[in-house]
């Protein structure tokens, strides 16, 4: 398994992400392409304790960088010798099995989709991040690649998450709800409404398991596996997931440092505590897939540190093997709504 990473994307660029490089290379087994500038991947290479590359880790030079005033459409035709255009093209040619990048997100969703493609019949991607809820994680499909969305993108949505849930997550029949204002069939507008009757059909005929629609507290306590929005929608859900789980963090510190007692309570239940931040932090993740995309390509946030690379890198090698994709070509005459005349 070999993974292509883009060494000069991110705030934390180009030592945090080399460094998480590193680390996947020597805690996962796997083989690394760093692309970049070479002289300084090499020098965060140094600076990470290590002489020269360890085996199975190699750098591609890309002497440009797609930088965050960039235009998001434009800049991998821009700039085609950027570390996100040269890594997005070693993945198209077969040099690598997937492409982690924590750069711009607009620019590696562009690039993806013009130079990787989309899988045939797949009409938009969307990203999938996995999202905590009481009952473990929830993958939300879409979170802000397509602010606009016909029923046909929100049906494909419904069946990428399925595969996702099911190959990466473990979840063997994935309960799959319509993100909405309210649970009854006739809550929301009409995308909602005409999305809702084909996801319908489509757990009628037994492709899927639609569950109907889910309120966003219903859907953070558990109530679905897959939740399906359009990107504006997703994305007010997910900045609002982040959001909370930071204030929650930040208050309970607080409360369990305002006393010596409440100082004794927190060594009792330091376990937990741990477990609980680790499922609220994103960087657990580390990585969040382009869901229709032709070959594996994931973005990792923007502030990523190494821990979050390093776990974005494992996440790109569980999509990589997961069959997703197969899965995908293999059902796409199901995910297609026929056009009237």
């Amino acid at each position: 398994m070999k993974i292509i990473v883009d060494a000069m994307g991110g705030d934390n660029a180009p030592l945090e992400i080399v460094r998480g490089a590193l680390d996947a290379n020597r805690n996962h087994g796997v083989e690394i392409i760093l692309v970049g500038r070479t002289a300084e991947v090499l020098k965060a290479v140094e600076a990470c304790g290590q002489k020269s590359l360890p085996a199975g880790v190699e750098i591609k030079d890309a002497k440009e960088v797609v930088e965050i005033a960039d235009d998001p459409a434009m800049a991998f035709k821009q700039k085609p010798d950027s570390s996100l255009t040269v890594g997005l093209n070693l993945l198209k040619d077969g040099a690598g099995d997937a492409f982690v990048s924590a750069g711009s997100t607009g620019a590696l969703l562009s690039g993806a989709t013009l130079v990787v493609k989309r899988i045939r019949g797949i009409r938009r991607a969307a990203m999938g991040p996995q999202i905590p809820t009481a009952g473990g994680r929830a993958v939300l499909c879409d979170c802000g690649a397509n602010a606009e969305c016909t029923p046909e993108y929100l049906l494909q949505f419904a069946y990428l998450g399925s595969y996702y849930a099911q190959r990466v997550m473990g979840i063997e029949k994935p309960r799959v709800g319509l993100l909405n204002i309210g649970a009854e069939e006739e809550k929301g507008d009409t995308l909602r409404h005409e999305t809702y009757a084909l996801l319908k059909e489509a757990g009628e005929a037994g492709r899927i398991h639609f569950i109907g629609n889910v309120e966003a507290n219903t859907a953070l306590l558990g109530g679905a596996d897959v939740i399906v929005a359009d990107g504006y929608s997703g994305n007010i859900l997910l900045k609002g997931v982040e959001g909370c789980a930071k204030l929650m963090m930040v208050e309970l510190k607080k409360a369990l440092r305002s006393s010596t007692k409440s100082k004794l309570g927190a060594l009792l239940v330091k376990d937990s505590l741990r477990d609980m931040k680790k499922l609220l932090d994103p960087s657990e993740i580390g990585g969040t897939p382009f869901l229709g995309i032709s070959k594996p390509v994931l973005k990792a946030h923007g502030s990523s540190d190494a821990h979050a690379i390093c776990n974005a890198v494992q996440r790109a090698i569980e999509y990589a093997q997961s069959g997703i994709i197969a899965d995908v070509e293999a059902h796409i005459d199901e995910m297609k709504v026929e056009k009237q005349a």
